[in-house]
């Protein structure tokens, strides 16, 4: 049967003593964690690891001895690290030193009270452990998929990496501390700690303090009953800036939680919301420094009425187009002339609402740029919203001509279920047998008649507003996708996997170190981080999104009967 030893490579230049760590009886391996140095107390340094098992919950024990003295002194070390094996009784009793000069090491072991000793192969495998200490280890995301040796693997690699990670209290002593245990790890030299990382922690508890008040006050405006009274209600529901403001707002609850993060996906999810939030306002204020630079916001109030003009004009010259004879098709010239004038009569009504928001459209345009310091994706829904508001006829357009379109394609259906001798039957939501007398049959023919006839005129308007209004919507799609893209984006694991690859690691590889006849097998260990996409798809953060969920097929059904899709933007739900 194979043992492996998991030996940290920082305790390759320990001074002798005893190994400790922890026996998995399951896999056959010993994980070392840490080399007790002489001289020391048996007694002392049994109690020390009782302790650490209480607080830990891990079973740590000495597990053998270590060797790195001279060949002189090696005899007599030997002699007496054997004797330490009868003292902590552990079975196999594992034995590592240094062949003098030598870079190989020998590992052996022994089982005195076994009564038929089997001699085990070896493979003493070298971990760096800080890397381990600091990694986590993901399991694979097509679990569905993996094979249970896969999946087994994955379970040996965990107990491993649980092991060195919920030893954390071992690692923090180091060489200069005056306790009568001595030991060698990946912190002996001193413990790892940021001065910077301390005073952040210090103030963080004031922030925290003042934010979550300010968020109590926030949300206690939120859920008034001054917000559920018309428009008000209807403006929060419709508007993208509000949902926004609403999704921000949760994430600001998030971070200035004092609930301590139980899990490791808890606490990358407050990182990345963090750093998201972070990004975010930085963006937006260096798109707000750059509005108000050189007058930016007078020339951009200054060509927002030409260019509002200027569609008006074209809208003109197209339903001018759509009156005579367009593409040289015949109209029904009565029904043209009305939908014609009456879409004129609108064209008018916006120029006219245009030019008398004329001298306050700049002054709207410095108090809007000033939300940027909420973060770039406010500043983005804000245009969303605004671009709606400008093309606001043209939704009105769409509207009137889907309604008429949708009346007489469900007028003929209906006519020509009677003619059939069928109709619909509203309380069963099916279509039965019918019979109709002369009279109704006489009314259909001419009303079936009169609907076909004026179908092809209405189904134009219908098609080139449809046009026009899925143009607009694909334009605020866009600014979405990208609104969707900043708040779902992890990009504090991102960054992590880009400087510190092992912190995300999705399992080991090993390569060989020395390999030779009658010596233990020496292994080095490496963590394989994860991929970019891996990271993203296990650390995106939910957004509120707003796209509709009909397929492409409903889709086009929809815009085939004249049914409207997504005229204003619905509050999605929650997608992960």
């Amino acid at each position: 049967m194979v043992l492996k030893v998991f030996f940290p490579s920082c305790c390759s230049s320990a001074e002798s003593g005893i190994l400790i760590g922890r026996w998995i009886l399951e896999q056959n391996s010993a994980v070392i964690l840490a080399v007790v140095h002489f001289p020391f107390i048996p007694v002392q340094v049994k109690q020390y690891l009782s302790e650490v098992q209480r607080v830990t919950k891990v079973s740590v024990s000495v597990l053998g001895s270590w060797s790195n003295s001279k060949q002189e002194k090696e005899e007599s070390l030997s002699e007496f690290l054997e004797d330490l094996g009868t003292i902590f009784s552990h079975e196999p009793w594992i034995q590592i030193s240094k062949e003098g000069d030598s870079k190989f090491w020998s590992c052996s072991t022994l089982q005195k009270h076994s009564n038929n000793p089997k001699e085990e192969e070896i493979i003493l495998v070298y971990y760096d452990q800080r890397k381990v200490m600091l990694s986590h280890l993901h399991p694979p995301l097509d679990t569905a998929t993996s094979t249970d040796r896969r999946a087994d693997d994955a379970s040996k690699l965990s107990a491993i990496f649980d092991t060195v990670a919920k030893s954390k209290i071992l690692f923090m002593t180091d060489r200069y501390d005056d306790g009568p245990i001595k030991l060698t790890h990946w912190q002996s030299d001193g413990v790892e700690a940021s001065i910077i990382v301390e005073l952040m922690k210090q103030a963080s508890v004031p922030a925290c303090m003042l934010l979550t008040f300010l968020l109590s006050l926030i949300s206690g405006i939120c859920r008034s009953r001054v917000l559920k009274f018309w428009p008000l209600s209807f403006l929060w529901s419709k508007l993208s800036t509000c949902e926004q403001l609403g999704h921000r707002l949760q994430h600001l609850q998030v971070i200035s939680s004092n609930k301590k993060a139980q899990t490791q996906t808890q606490l990358m999810r407050k990182a990345n919301v963090f750093v998201s939030l972070l990004i975010d306002v930085a963006l937006g204020i260096l798109l707000m420094s750059w509005l108000y630079r050189k007058n930016r916001i007078g020339h951009l109030a200054d060509t927002l009425i030409p260019v509002a003009d200027h569609v008006a004009e074209e809208l003109q010259d197209l339903l001018q187009w759509l009156m005579g004879a367009p593409a040289g098709l015949k109209m029904n010239r009565a029904l043209d002339q009305v939908l014609g004038r009456f879409f004129l009569y609108h064209i008018h009504l916006w120029i006219s609402y245009i030019h008398l928001m004329s001298p306050f459209i700049e002054m709207i345009l410095w108090y809007v740029g000033l939300s940027a310091c909420l973060g770039l994706t406010v500043a983005l829904c804000i245009l969303s919203d605004i671009i709606a508001l400008l093309t606001f006829h043209i939704y009105c357009f769409y509207v009137y001509g889907a309604r008429l379109y949708c009346l007489k394609i469900y007028g003929l259906s209906s006519l020509w279920r009677l003619f059939r001798g069928k109709k619909w039957n509203v309380l069963r939501q099916r279509v039965d047998s019918c019979s109709y007398d002369l009279d109704q049959l006489f009314i259909g023919t001419l009303l079936f008649t009169i609907l076909l006839f004026l179908l092809p005129t209405t189904a134009l308007y219908y098609l080139v507003f449809t046009l026009l209004r899925l143009l607009v919507v694909i334009v605020q799609g866009l600014i979405h996708l990208l609104v969707d893209l900043i708040d779902s984006l992890p990009l504090y694991s991102i960054i992590l996997r880009l400087c510190r690859s092992y912190r995300l690691a999705a399992g080991v590889k090993f390569r060989v170190l020395e390999q030779q006849d009658g010596k233990p097998l020496r292994l080095l260990m490496q963590i394989n981080p994860l991929s970019y996409g891996s990271v993203v798809q296990t650390y995106r953060l939910p957004t509120y999104s707003c796209y509709p969920k009909d397929s492409w097929s409903s889709l086009c059904k929809k815009l085939f009967l004249g049914e409207l899709i997504y005229p204003w933007k619905h509050k999605g739900e929650k997608q992960d």
